[in-house]
């Protein structure tokens, strides 16, 4: 009888709750944005939750924007564990345009299109990026990782986006993009994968440590967001 498929975890976090646009409406620099009082509480629940599981990650790898280093920072913190994290910048946030240029009758489309059922690869997110895009540079860099033999237990912390295409390869193994799989911020996935490309284990998914059941979720982030901009516009 052959051994079972040994598999390895990838920990899948979103970075925790940022603030994107003022009290009027105008946005902030994405790129610049740390967490907030919610953010920071976010990443800490999560860090605390690592720490009492005993779980110790042999890498953590984050794209680079302030907001994923910032997370991952206050985890390891919490969960009591000394690792540099490593910056895959291929693992940036699906990247949006001018939000100035959009016609006001397609605005809620430009925030929300992305992230609603099975989405097309031309689909453009805020008039920037498009999600085949994002898979171009997303999909590659996850099969790097799962080429390195270095690691048996790795906490990525990513993005929304960047995370609905992870999902979406492990759930489908193919290359799709499942745009209403929710990512709350500072949320956990577990993801357990083999040698063979299509060895994918989703175990959960869109796990909060703060408030695991969620009861007063009914909203996306990008639905918020657009009532948020939608203010000053």
């Amino acid at each position: 009888m052959s051994e079972p498929a040994r598999r390895r975890r990838i920990y899948l976090m979103r970075h925790g709750s940022v603030t994107y646009f003022d009290e009027t409406g105008k946005p902030f620099l994405p790129e610049t944005v740390p967490l907030n009082e919610d953010g920071r509480a976010q990443a800490d629940a999560a860090g605390h939750a690592f720490r009492e599981a005993g779980l110790r990650f042999d890498r953590v790898i984050v794209s680079g924007l302030p907001r994923t280093v910032e997370t991952a920072q206050r985890v390891l913190a919490a969960s009591g564990q000394a690792i540099a994290p490593e910056v895959w910048p291929e693992l940036h946030e699906i990247r949006g345009g001018r939000l100035s240029s959009i016609p006001a009758h397609e605005l809620r489309r430009a925030f929300t299109g992305a992230f609603e059922g099975m989405v097309g690869e031309d689909q453009r997110f805020l008039g920037g990026e498009s999600v085949g895009e994002m898979m171009d540079r997303v999909h590659p860099a996850i099969d790097r990782l799962r080429a390195q033999n270095d690691w048996d237990t790795v906490l990525l912390v990513l993005h929304g986006g960047v995370n609905c295409a992870i999902l979406s390869l492990a759930l489908t193994g193919q290359r799709l993009f499942l745009g209403g799989l929710s990512q709350a911020a500072g949320c956990i996935n577990a993801l357990d994968v083999g040698a063979q490309p299509l060895d994918w284990v989703v175990r959960f998914v869109n796990h909060l440590p703060p408030a695991p059941l969620q009861p007063g979720a009914r909203t996306t982030t990008m639905e918020q967001l657009f009532e948020q901009y939608r203010r000053g516009r």
